[in-house]
């Protein structure tokens, strides 16, 4: 897998996020908010970083317009969300729930990966799964996040009844070669909580076969060998982990840059 530099990966996710925002067509609009929205976010809030008094300033203007667009409210909360103001951002992004239900899906995960209230976003994603059962959301299926909040729960088995779902309709219908390593990660996770050592050891070695630098994959994998009576094979692996880590990897997904996730290793306290 390639490395790219902070900077680069930085700007590019930038672009990726304009790239997401600017597909509003997917959410409930008229059109005259439609204008709004051109006026106040691609004409306006886009022309500065999100993290900017501008952004804000010119959402603010489009909200005075026309109070009930869900998709301002959502881009009003999204760089709260990345600033860690948790509690102040939900208020917007409830309001955008409010006003355009096609939201929900997108606040359970900002509840699961940001805020980290599980019980919330579980909530959330039920409500989500009824009206979309294979519905997705940041690149992955609502059943997946809901395992990681299973996992969060310490409810281990939950999670492990999702992820294997995930993994084996995804080997059904599109192939072996299509199974995220995410999915095997966590899957993996699910069984080394529930200390079925064989079948995590297999799920942390497929993940590896994937992503073979996924530092945090690798680490647990190193702790399956040492479970299974490998202990200096599980040391050296554990060993190699760190170092891809040094190197720049590990979970990859675009929010990683503002979040860590379940079970991402912490570094500094395996000192």
């Amino acid at each position: 897998m390639k490395k790219y530099s902070k900077s680069l990966l930085f700007g590019f996710i930038l672009v990726l996020e304009f790239a997401k925002s600017a597909l509003s067509q997917e959410h409930k609009a008229t059109p005259a908010q439609t204008k709004i929205i051109e006026k106040y976010l691609e004409n306006g809030a886009f022309q500065f970083s999100y993290f900017s008094k501008e952004w804000q300033v010119c959402i603010d203007e489009g909200l005075k317009e026309d109070s009930t667009i869900g998709y301002l409210w959502q881009q009003k909360a999204m760089p709260l969300f990345k600033q860690r103001k948790y509690d102040y951002a939900m208020g917007f992004l409830d309001k955008a729930v409010f006003y355009d239900s096609s939201w929900l899906s997108y606040r359970a995960f900002m509840k699961c990966i940001f805020s980290k209230t599980y019980a919330e976003a579980l909530l959330d994603f039920k409500i989500c799964r009824q009206k979309e059962p294979k519905g997705r959301v940041m690149d992955h299926t609502f059943d997946f996040y809901m395992a990681l909040c299973y996992l969060q729960q310490n409810k281990f088995q939950d999670a492990e009844f999702l992820l294997e779902g995930i993994i084996t309709e995804t080997r059904t219908q599109l192939g072996n070669d299509w199974v995220h390593h995410l999915e095997l990660f966590y899957y993996g996770i699910s069984l080394y909580e529930s200390r079925n050592y064989p079948k995590a050891y297999l799920a942390f070695e497929e993940a590896l076969k994937r992503f073979p630098q996924f530092s945090d994959a690798k680490f647990y994998f190193g702790r399956c060998q040492m479970r299974l009576q490998q202990v200096e094979k599980g040391l050296a692996t554990i060993k190699e982990a760190e170092e891809d880590y040094k190197k720049g990897f590990g979970i990859n997904e675009d929010n990683a840059i503002y979040e860590v996730y379940p079970y991402q290793v912490n570094w500094k306290m395996m000192r």
